[in-house]
């Protein structure tokens, strides 16, 4: 989770973590403090990596060609653990800057993800994006259960 095949890739992972980190580590300062807010970002940053990285290992553990790098569950784990602390801040993509909630952005990139996944194509490792980003939602949920009705709540209301 510390390394990447590209620039490119490298990149929008790296501007990703800067800035919904800082959300983030904003959102666990207020909760827990400096030291505090400091371990649990970095616990989430690279237990989220590994728990990333446990699905496509199970589903590949028997093909000798797979291979698979790169830093994306343990940011998706930071990114949706940021949308789930801050559900009503605005996101949006590089290629569609067109800003949309958080609420609506987290559902609809895992809808992407698992649909990207299903097809099977190309050599994005979609299955660690959504491992990631289910750690980083388990994760705030653990720490704080309240976060998970707000968030539904603004879903549905």
């Amino acid at each position: 989770m510390f390394i990447h095949a590209d620039w490119a890739h490298l990149a929008f992972n790296m501007f990703s973590l800067f800035f919904l980190g800082q959300i983030l580590f904003i959102s666990f300062y207020n909760q827990f403090g400096n030291v505090s807010a400091m371990i649990h970002f970095t616990l989430l940053y690279v237990l989220g990596g590994v728990f990333a990285s446990l699905i496509p290992f199970i589903r590949n553990h028997e093909n000798a060609h797979y291979s698979s790098l790169g830093a994306s569950g343990a940011v998706s784990a930071i990114v949706f653990a940021a949308i789930l602390c801050n559900p009503t801040m605005k996101l949006a993509l590089l290629f569609l800057p067109i800003p949309i909630p958080a609420y609506i952005f987290g559902p609809l990139y895992l809808a992407f993800e698992y649909f990207a996944l299903r097809r099977g194509q190309g050599n994005i490792a979609h299955d660690a994006h959504l491992g990631g980003a289910f750690f980083g939602i388990l994760y705030v949920l653990f720490l704080n259960p309240q976060k998970g009705t707000d968030f539904i709540q603004l879903i549905f209301n």
